[in-house]
């Protein structure tokens, strides 16, 4: 994590979690490639849904409102409008914390509190039952003698399975929140929040006003999630209005394993990605299909490698790139 990113998010919440923002800013992952793309446009509309709907709703798993989202996320860029370098990372920082999921990215994980003994004995102990003596049995008949100690016992018994019954449940810490930043108030429930892309996935972004897709796979395959049609809308419909421009894919993949299998699997993935936007759409002769200067982006996370860029290109697809050159 560079420092830069915890100077600029202490500067709006002083007592932030240093592993929550490291884990934010592996989240964000290509977004703060650059400058550009590292900052948020409050004024732009496809920015901020793209914030609502990828970040707060898939990411922290919020099903509040649209209009409670947006609202949010408006507060937020009202705290940080003083600020020329509103970043990405102090935004996320503050949504979450706004609506208490620093969780999420693991705030308070190291912290917990320990659980008291009488919370974890729930259950009534076990007594061995003892066999009743027959009716008129006489009270030095060996039985008659030990039967106030049973019923102590017995009462005893009764008694711990009662309090532990009646205790409290343990609370769990709460999260790790910075009492100097002003508040951002969002009413709503909140849900288990899903894990990030770890497997086959498609996200959106925006980079520099214009939308971008990256499409993640499973390991050594080439099979692309359902939600592709979906995801890929607004850059369709971008090149649509944008009629002499074009989508360039790039191709990585996992560093892991024999180079060659790797950079044809890479290669596949790029096809895969070009020949499902034809299938949407999307004319061959406006996708120009390039190789990376670097297939494995040894510091990206394992994730993040396994994955096709389609980015919105100015002017036609260049003579060198009609032909397929992913790999």
């Amino acid at each position: 994590m560079a420092e830069d990113w915890a100077i600029d998010v202490k500067k709006y919440a002083p007592d932030a979690d240093y592993g929550v923002i490291a884990a934010i800013v592996d989240y964000c992952g290509i977004a703060l490639r650059s400058r550009d793309s590292s900052l948020i446009a409050f004024s732009d509309s496809g920015e901020t849904d793209l914030i609502r709907e990828n970040y707060l709703k898939q990411k922290l798993g919020l099903v509040d409102a649209d209009s409670d989202l947006d609202a949010a996320i408006a507060a937020v860029g009202t705290q940080l409008q003083g600020d020329r370098t509103r970043n990405r990372v102090t935004v996320y920082y503050l949504l979450a914390q706004a609506f208490g999921k620093l969780g999420v990215f693991g705030a308070g994980a190291a912290a917990a509190a320990p659980v008291p003994v009488m919370a974890v004995e729930t259950a009534a102990p076990v007594v061995t039952p003892v066999a009743a003596a027959p009716l008129g049995v006489a009270a030095g008949s060996g039985f008659a003698e030990y039967l106030p100690l049973l019923l102590l016992v017995l009462g005893g018994a009764a008694l711990l399975w009662y309090l532990t019954q009646k205790a409290p449940a343990p609370v769990a810490p709460a999260a790790n929140v910075a009492v100097a930043a002003p508040a951002v108030v969002v009413p709503g429930a909140v849900v288990p929040a899903m894990a990030p892309p770890a497997g086959a996935d498609v996200v959106e972004t925006m980079v520099e006003g214009e939308p971008m897709v990256s499409v993640y796979f499973d390991t050594a395959k080439s099979d692309i999630d359902p939600k592709f049609e979906a995801i890929t809308g607004p850059i369709r419909t971008y090149l649509t209005d944008h009629a002499g421009d074009h989508l360039q894919i790039s191709g990585y993949n996992d560093p892991r394993g024999d180079a060659a299998m790797n950079a044809e699997l890479s290669k596949n993935r790029a096809f895969a990605v070009r020949d499902a936007l034809a299938r949407l759409g999307v004319t061959i002769t406006s996708i120009a299909l390039v190789k990376p200067a670097d297939t494995t982006e040894d510091g990206d996370t394992l994730a993040q490698a396994r994955r096709v860029d389609v980015t919105v290109e100015d002017g036609p697809v260049p003579a060198a790139d009609v032909e397929p050159a992913a790999q």
